[in-house]
């Protein structure tokens, strides 16, 4: 998955987390299939979404613990 691909992702993944964007009766979403992006690289797009203003504090903090929860 290459950078751009990344922001897009954790934009849609900001997107359905704070607006329920897909449907409100979906608690959550679950993604299937392989990548090559880092945990690392996920909390670094993660933040900028954070600091740019794209998802809330809390919501931020749900989706780090989510990423740092999965294995390696």
């Amino acid at each position: 998955m290459t950078r751009g691909w990344t922001v897009v992702a954790v934009a849609v993944a900001a997107c359905v987390v704070t607006t329920g964007c897909i449907s409100r009766s979906r608690a959550d979403v679950t993604v299937t299939g392989t990548t090559t992006v880092s945990k690392g690289q996920e909390l670094t797009d993660l933040q900028r979404a954070l600091e740019a203003g794209a998802i809330s504090p809390a919501d931020y903090e749900k989706v780090r613990a989510k990423i740092l929860k999965r294995a390696n």
